[in-house]
């Protein structure tokens, strides 16, 4: 007690002098090149938490003594640090920081700079990236730049449908190019592997490049109509450091399809006759069963992932992870496991003359299949019968049936989930080595060489149990499917950088080539004696190109990009083999000029023109132009003398097919603001794709089919995009920012083959029916209805509809064209929030004007339904709204056609981060967050968000739980 006493008046007696060493330090702070004022620069003694800010001239105050040093920081501008020396007036001039303009961008074949780029070219790296429970990495990207829409099934591992700009043709691929450490990869997919993306593990990507117009994407021809993602993985490092993720994800879906329950279908079988025949209630059962419960489940998932960086042999910077990602799905039976192995080794030698990057990544997949078939099942299934019955001979599962022979309907979902054994393994190693060498002799000359490789092993086991419901005299069935995929590249091309006064000059030429094969086999059902198993095997493709580009910069201020590459493939016969694809771009960073250099307000301002030709040739037949004939089945067969001879039959063949060609123009604007707090682009173009490679009818008896690929019509496509990041608040406790973008669609057909229409959009329910069509002036995919004519009291009447040519009669030619699945308005909003060590992160879409046919109303919700063959079935009570009876007579109305516009978070997370816990673990965050929070929409199906537009009832996407654990050291 008495050393206390001491100590206090001790401290108390200096106490005064400590005030009195203290200096109250004043000052302004400006722009070094303007001397304007700066407000809101943080001032803060390093060390301490005594801080300030300037005010609205750039004043400021603060307390310090002798020897502390005072931090200087302003967002867009380079820090200072100024070690206090006593005096009363401290003024500071600070520097605008152009790291942000100079930030490099990923483009093809080479590299450039934000402030440099003259195409349509957005790059997001790993802090931006989108968070929550990210199984794939295209949803990385999702919501977070303009022109991307991503849509991803809740299937597990499931592969998304990706479309940049709404993409470019209408019958062939839409699918952007996909570049991984300069390895375009296929798009194929394949039932052992879940696509071309799902192998690969998030937690290794470093940044995404999106290239979106043409002068950008040109340069890679052949496959770049559809725009360009450029995948840079993450690399090795000098220094040792260690980081451990783990996640854990707790699923369950929150709404269903409303179907009857087991009471209200009893009441309804009793009182509603169907087609004026009333309904047998001895077929009921006596159970309360809810069969959409009893075929979805709560999932628990998880993902770990570990990497290691430092210097192999204390020479080779390297990069080591393992990635092990277990995901259960909501329909019983279906799960999907991947295990990922990725290498980096990051060499340089001669002074760092040559550049070596080696990145070698293995991926083992392993799959089981719930059919989602079977959810319709579950809809129609008579919801008075139990799950199990012990004296069912089907495993001991109800079935509809007389006596051991199953009745004709639909079957039990949950025995056919358990019943069925569908697996998919899928084993992938890809990889590439790039070589680059600057010249010792011409430094201003580098060679670079890149050898890809990318291979996948899959295999399918589809098992059935024998006791599984049937009237077939094979019972059960067991097959096997072995499938090999590769893809080969050797790309290598020369730059040449050189520097003349105010003209700086990049000059690029090179070479690619890429094979790609595929073979397999299929064993059929082993259990059939009539099987007949199956080898098959696919042409190889290959493509050849040859491609050069000049930059040219002129005082950092003009700037201009001319591209040309000319691509081969062996997808067309000889004379049609070889396109041509050229672009130009021209680009003027105005907030270079003398007029707007020293402004306050604008910071960058660039503006953009591009104009440029892109290429498509990506159809399923791999050799359409050449004479091919294919086995008949055993019953085409013809006797020659005393030998039965099996038939071959001729396929479609069309020698004419050539290039599908994609011309973009578009004029841009990038903009920065106030030091860059407020950043953008705002961009509108038009790409209109000629000689569209279509399957279209051909006239009977002039081709070995009735339909065939052909070069027919022309699409265009206009747009504008918008995208906005704001850093609202920049402090050292305190940071928001947010990034906003949207994108304006717009769709049509310019022409068609013979000015035809082509119907399309096929529908379940009746045999046959389309609903959707293609035709001169509209969008593509236009939904083809008649329109529904309704009684004085606003009731829909049964098969009534406007006879729209005024001929007295309704058929084909009476449907009209209503809306398209194509949103007019994509938008993505973004926002992170960072509280001292909290941190709090949330990402939200819309889509605006896209309209889904709801094919589950249309083919279930008729009260003919209740009779499900020889037996009873449920129905979806939006029956009630209709009281419709028979589904072929309203198939087609237009009151199934529903606008699916939506307001979607996608997710939101919060951490907080522990620092310095110990000597070796440097930081711990901890966080939660849910996936898939919200959806706001007038559309009545289960989800508004519809491959194509036309809902029959895809896998349902869950509301997921997540926590994890994020380990650094």
């Amino acid at each position: 007690m008495k050393t206390t006493t001491n100590s206090l008046l001790f401290f108390l007696l200096l106490a005064p002098m400590f005030v009195l060493g203290q200096t109250l330090v004043t000052g302004t702070v400006t722009e070094q090149s303007t001397s304007i004022p700066l407000p809101g620069v943080n001032v803060v003694v390093k060390g301490t938490s005594t801080g300030t800010a300037t005010d609205f001239d750039g004043q400021y105050q603060i307390e310090a003594n002798a020897g502390d040093i005072i931090v200087f920081s302003y967002v867009g501008y380079q820090a200072q640090e100024i070690t206090f020396s006593g005096q009363a007036l401290l003024n500071i001039q600070l520097v605008e920081d152009a790291a942000q303009l100079d930030e490099i961008v990923i483009i093809g074949y080479g590299t450039t700079t934000k402030k440099d780029a003259t195409g349509s070219v957005e790059a997001i790296t790993a802090e931006d990236f989108t968070r929550g429970n990210i199984v794939t990495p295209e949803n990385l990207l999702s919501g977070r730049i303009s022109g991307v829409s991503i849509n991803t099934s809740g299937a597990p591992g499931s592969g998304s449908q990706i479309r940049i700009r709404g993409g470019s043709s209408i019958n062939a691929s839409n699918d952007p190019l996909i570049i991984i450490d300069g390895l375009p990869i296929t798009n194929d997919t394949n039932k052992g592997s879940r696509g071309v993306l799902a192998s690969i593990n998030p937690n290794d990507i470093d940044s995404f490049s999106v290239l979106k117009d043409a002068s950008a994407t040109a340069i890679y021809g052949s496959r770049a109509a559809n725009g360009v993602i450029i995948i840079v993985t993450k690399k090795g490092k000098s220094t040792f450091s260690a980081t451990l993720d783990s996640q854990y994800s707790f699923g369950e879906l929150t709404d269903r399809i409303n179907v009857f329950s087991a009471n209200e279908y009893r009441n309804l079988v009793s009182s509603q006759p169907v087609n004026g025949t009333t309904l047998d209630e001895s077929l009921l059962g006596n159970a309360n069963t809810n069969w959409q419960d009893e075929i979805f489940r709560n999932t628990v998932s998880s993902q770990h992932n570990l990497s290691l960086q430092g210097s192999l042999f204390k020479a080779i910077p390297t990069r080591f992870s393992f990635g092990i990602t277990n995901q259960e799905g909501a329909l019983l039976t279906s799960e999907f496991e991947r295990r990922n192995l990725g290498l980096a080794l990051n060499p340089s030698f001669f002074d760092d003359h040559l550049k070596i990057n080696i990145n070698a990544n293995l991926s083992f997949e392993d799959n089981r299949f719930g059919d989602s078939g079977l959810i319709g099942a579950a809809l129609r299934y008579d919801p008075t019968q139990p799950v199990y019955d012990p004296s069912s001979p089907f495993g001991g599962f109800y079935q509809h049936r007389s006596g051991s022979i199953v009745s004709n309907g639909t079957t039990n979902p949950v025995a056919s989930l358990l019943q069925t054994d569908n697996r998919g393994d899928s084993n992938r190693s890809y990889g590439n080595i790039n070589l680059d060498y600057k010249f010792h002799f011409l430094p201003e000359l580098r060679a670079v060489l890149n050898i890809g490789f990318d291979e996948t092993k899959s295999k399918e086991i589809n098992w059935t149990s024998p006791l599984v419901a049937t009237n077939d005299e094979v019972k059960g069935n067991i097959f096997r499917r072995f499938e090999q995929r590769t893809n080969k590249l050797l790309d290598g091309y020369l730059t040449y950088t050189k520097a003349f006064n105010d003209l700086r000059t990049e000059f690029t030429a090179g070479y690619s080539y890429q094979k790609f094969t595929f073979n397999g086999n299929h064993t059929g059902n082993i259990l059939d004696p009539n099987n007949f198993p199956d080898t098959y095997a696919d042409p190889d493709v290959v493509l050849i190109g040859y491609f050069g580009r000049a930059n040219l910069t002129f005082a950092d201020k003009y700037l201009l990009t001319l591209t040309y590459r000319r691509d081969g493939t062996s997808r067309f016969i000889k004379k049609n083999r070889w396109g041509d694809f050229p672009a130009a771009a021209l680009a003027w960073n105005i907030s270079d000029e003398d007029f707007l250099k020293n402004s306050s307000v604008v910071s960058n301002l660039k503006l953009r023109a591009g104009y440029g030709i892109t290429g498509q040739q990506s159809i399923p037949d791999k050799s359409i132009f050449l004479n091919r004939y294919r086995a008949g089945n055993e019953n085409s067969q013809y006797q020659f003398d005393n030998q039965v001879i099996q038939s071959l039959i001729a396929s479609e063949i069309n020698p004419d097919l050539k290039w599908e060609e994609t011309t973009t123009l578009e004029f841009g604007i990038d903009y920065g603001l106030f030091n860059n707090r407020l950043s953008g682009a705002l961009n509108l173009f038009q790409k209109n794709s000629k000689d569209l490679l279509f399957v279209a009818a051909v006239a009977d008896g002039a081709n070995f089919s009735n339909s065939v690929i052909q070069n027919i019509g022309e699409l265009q496509i206009q747009g504008i995009e918008f995208s906005v990041n704001a850093d609202v608040v920049k402090k050292d406790d305190l940071n928001i920012d947010f990034n906003f973008n949207a994108t304006f669609l717009d769709r049509e057909i310019k022409t068609l083959a013979l000015g035809e229409d082509v119907r399309t959009g096929g529908i379940s329910g009746g045999t046959g029916n389309n609903i959707q069509l293609h035709r001169i002036g509209e969008a593509p995919n236009s939904f083809s209805v008649f329109k529904q004519l309704y009684d004085t009291s606003g009731n829909p009447i049964e098969g009534a509809y406007l006879d729209t040519n005024g001929d007295n009669i309704i058929n084909d030619d009476d449907r009209y064209l209503k809306e398209n699945p194509g949103a007019d308005v994509i938008l993505g909003f973004q926002s992170n929030i960072f509280y001292k060590n909290f941190d709090l992160t949330f990402n939200m879409r819309a889509n605006l004007g896209n309209y889904v046919y709801n094919n589950v109303n249309s083919s279930r919700a008729q009260l003919e339904q209740l009779q499900d063959n020889a037996v009873l079935g449920n129905l979806p009570s939006a029956v009630l709204n209709t009281n419709f009876q028979r589904t072929s007579d309203v198939i087609i109305s237009d009151i199934y056609l529903e606008d699916a516009s939506f307001l979607k978070m996608d997710n939101i997370t919060l951490g907080y981060t522990f620092n310095n816990l110990s000597k070796g673990l440097k930081s711990l965050r901890l966080w939660g967050g849910i996936q898939n929070v919200f959806t706001i929409t007038n559309y009545s199906g289960l989800d508004p968000e519809v491959f194509d537009g036309i809902d029959n009832l895809i896998y349902p996407r869950p509301r997921t739980i997540l926590a994890g654990a994020n380990f650094k050291f």
